[in-house]
């Protein structure tokens, strides 16, 4: 039997962590993340029990790169979507409704998520994390920020506390308000990106009010 290329070892080992992140993804959205177990994951993904422990030092940790994944290939599909633009205040605008909308879609797993970067180890930086903010860059870059390492880190905070207040148990902000008020601090039609139905919510900017 002829050796497999270290490229091809390569694509296998990639292949089979992002199986991992998927299934991990999959299975904390349906069951919930105490439910879910590293062998339910590996079952899952169809991958041996070994791989989780060999690519991920724990679930928390798995957890943060699954849905750091996520986040990644949900905003690069609503930057990429037709019609293509160049325009730094709509791609902007497809950042915010984007994160927004796994907030709405997704609320378990962004709840359990958001939980985990409050627990002692916090914000994991792994591959899905740095594929992420190479996006979440480029549209504060493409928006026009003349200082992104500042601008950047602000965005992702208010995004952040947008996600929590959406899920907040008991007091949930309408997500509506929040992307207005978003829009507003920096100047964005409602219009941009996917609106939801009907205009801006009461006691925020009118259309077209940049």
């Amino acid at each position: 039997m002829v050796p497999r290329s270290p490229s091809v070892n390569e694509e296998l080992r990639r292949r089979s962590r992002e199986r991992l992140l998927q299934a991990t993804v999959e299975l904390v959205a349906e069951r919930g993340y105490e439910a879910t177990k590293l062998g339910d994951i590996a079952d899952r993904a169809g991958a041996a029990r070994g791989l989780v422990s060999y690519y991920f030092p724990g679930k928390r940790q798995l957890l943060q790169s699954a849905v750091h994944r996520l986040m990644h290939l949900t905003l690069e599909a609503a930057l990429e979507r037709e019609p293509r633009s160049d325009d730094g205040r709509e791609l902007l605008a497809r950042a915010i409704d984007a994160i927004l909308g796994l907030a709405r879609d997704q609320p378990r797993l962004m709840r359990t998520h958001m939980a985990g970067i409050l627990q002692a180890e916090g914000f994991i930086r792994c591959p899905e994390q740095q594929r992420l903010a190479e996006l979440l860059r480029g549209a504060v870059a493409a928006y026009g920020s003349a200082d992104v390492d500042t601008d950047y880190p602000l965005l992702r905070a208010l995004l952040m506390g947008a996600v929590v207040a959406v899920l907040l148990p008991g007091a949930p902000m309408p997500a509506s308000r929040l992307r207005a008020e978003l829009f507003q601090r920096y100047g964005l039609d409602w219009e941009l990106g996917v609106p939801p139905d009907g205009g801006p919510p009461g006691g925020t900017f009118p259309p077209g009010a940049g």
